[in-house]
């Protein structure tokens, strides 16, 4: 089976390691660096607040992006620029087409800068390359958009499908080897597909079966549960031992199909994103886990990287983008790479209650508060 993608990043290579990256970025902003007005970076061209950041995202079914990334974003851009910075903000709803007219829009507009989560990363390309020949910067978000981009914000997306696949393993015990297990990756527009594939194969080829594997175009909902149908047919639904589901929208699709099938008896589900109905989920016992994705440390990691771009912050632009990455149209961007968490009905509370993500009260409401007693998970 062929882990990459055509538009699929080529290398990820690691200079320092992720959590030493996001710690330094973190210390920076907590001392207040980015605000500094001494230093070689603090001339009086580089301190301007007065900046418009465009904010780009791709869809509206991943419930984080207008929950958490786009308020934190624009939150965190104000905070820096003494309340004087803007962020004009687009979603894309799905549509590369609206996307490219969103971005053509913040180009004639002259923003300062483009944050850009692309809905196909090969598309956007001669977006990217009309906003730099306007002198525009444009740091990849989320995922990794081609063209000459200055900087890209992300997580480990090839650790994100290692936690995926080691988790079903976990699971699978000690009967692992003959387990047929159904893969539901993402769309094959998006480079971190490829990535989260990568990742996940690592760990699961040759320790299981892998009886089908499918693309989810647009990362649809709709579309994996229509694949997940095709393959209760096909493998049988009793003999689905395990999904391995590249994100929350399309693991809560596959456990819906799989009920409708009559399964009662639910085999281990992935997912990502730990969205408020997966955490639910995962403490019902319906999805097996979620990878949890820190969104403070991302958002704010890229408004932080775009205001220092603007800012022409040379020193504290290199201190928040420690890694590298390739793309297949650019070699060494400099890169923020966050770490992630697997997710498990054991840390809810350590993890996204803890970072205050989701309350106790908004995940426990009256469905799952037998299930989050269970697990001492009370308001």
């Amino acid at each position: 089976m062929n882990p990459r993608t055509p538009h699929a990043p080529t290398s990820v290579r690691r200079r320092v390691t992720v959590l030493a990256a996001a710690l330094s970025a973190l210390s920076l902003t907590g001392c207040g660096v980015l605000g500094a007005t001494g230093g070689a970076d603090a001339g009086p061209e580089s301190r301007s607040y007065d900046i418009t950041v465009g904010l780009l995202l791709p869809d509206t079914d991943t419930a984080r992006f207008e929950k958490f990334d786009y308020p934190l974003i624009k939150q965190r851009v104000s905070s820096l620029t003494d309340q004087q910075g803007r962020v004009v903000y687009a979603n894309a709803g799905g549509s590369r087409t609206r996307q490219s007219e969103q971005f053509r829009q913040l180009v004639a507009d002259r923003v300062d800068v483009i944050l850009v989560n692309a809905v196909d990363s090969a598309a956007i390309a001669p977006d990217v390359r009309r906003a730099k020949e306007a002198d525009i910067p444009v740091i990849a978000y989320d995922r990794l958009a081609e063209g000459p981009i200055d900087a890209y914000v992300s997580h480990d997306n090839e650790l994100v499908g290692q936690v995926q696949g080691r988790a079903l393993v976990n699971a699978l015990g000690d009967d692992a080897e003959k387990s047929k297990v159904v893969m539901m990756n993402g769309a094959p527009a998006d480079p971190n597909t490829a990535l989260f594939k990568k990742g996940a194969l690592g760990e699961l080829d040759g320790k299981v079966d892998i009886a089908r594997s499918y693309d989810t175009e647009k990362w649809l909902p709709e579309v994996a549960a229509e694949n997940m149908r095709k393959a209760i047919d096909e493998v049988g639904a009793g003999n689905v031992a395990a999904v391995y589901s590249a994100n929350d929208g399309m693991a809560g699709a596959v456990i819906e199909t799989l009920q409708d099938a009559g399964v009662t008896d639910l085999p281990p589900v992935t997912g990502q994103d730990a969205d408020l109905a997966a955490v639910r989920r995962v403490v019902a016992g319906t999805q097996y886990m979620t990878v949890y994705k820190p969104f403070l440390q991302e958002a704010t990691g890229a408004a932080e990287m775009a205001v220092a771009k603007v800012q022409d912050r040379s020193i504290q632009f290199d201190a928040l983008a420690r890694d590298r990455v390739d793309s297949s149209t650019r070699e060494d961007i400099p890169a923020m790479l966050v770490p992630v968490t697997a997710l498990t009905r054991e840390n809810v509370e350590d993890t996204v209650v803890g970072d205050g993500v989701y309350s106790v009260r908004e995940i426990c409401t009256k469905p799952y508060a037998a299930a989050c007693a269970e697990i001492g998970l009370t308001p």
